[in-house]
């Protein structure tokens, strides 16, 4: 597949894209330590949204790799994870990080947010959703021990790691590249960076 189109989000924002059926897009981590909560949604003819709850349970696991479908609440395919360079560690259990999260860390009320950056983008293309689903967390390394325990790592990708989606039905992607700079999920220097979008034929 060849670029079409390349957008740059910035560190601690959002996009949204649409995407018609089989169209797709890669997302590339310049550094190797950006997060990118991601969603999806369908507004009609019925609404339907990305579930990781949904996805595990078709799944039957909490890692999505290469090849694997993401589904919608109502089990529909909504996106392909087509290609990945990277390590293939991806999350699917951690919340999108919102303001009540930062108030626990600390930070100051106008601390930005996935959460705020979802609804941000939303509402820039004319959409807007009541309540913000929990994310696919592309390069997030969240392992979880044999006891249940979860751990909040850097991401294990290298610089310039992508990761390909096609979407399955026409759909809004949503991506944020996660201002966390209090844990290390974005890296030991807790540091957030660009992300690079880049629409594909």
């Amino acid at each position: 597949m060849i670029s079409q189109r390349s957008e740059t989000i910035p560190a601690g924002h959002g996009r949204a894209f649409r995407l018609a059926a089989g169209e797709a897009l890669a997302l590339v981590n310049p550094l190797g330590t950006q997060v990118v909560d991601s969603w999806a949604f369908a507004f009609a003819p019925e609404f339907e949204f990305l579930s990781m709850a949904h996805t595990r349970s078709v799944l039957g696991t909490i890692f999505v790799r290469a090849g694997m479908t993401l589904v919608s609440d109502r089990r529909r395919p909504m996106l392909l994870l087509a290609a990945d360079s990277s390590p293939g560690i991806h999350d699917t259990l951690l919340p999108a990080c919102n303001p009540a999260i930062y108030r626990e860390l600390g930070a100051p009320a106008e601390h930005r947010s996935c959460a705020a950056n979802l609804h941000e983008a939303l509402a820039a293309i004319g959409h807007g959703v009541p309540f913000t689903p929990e994310p696919f967390n592309l390069f997030m390394n969240i392992p979880v021990s044999a006891d249940g325990n979860l751990e909040r790592r850097p991401p294990a990708a290298r610089p310039g790691a992508r990761v390909v989606l096609r979407a399955e039905i026409g759909l809004v992607a949503v991506f944020s590249a996660c201002p966390q700079d209090i844990t290390p999920i974005n890296g030991e220097a807790r540091r957030p960076t660009e992300v690079l979008v880049q629409m594909l034929g």
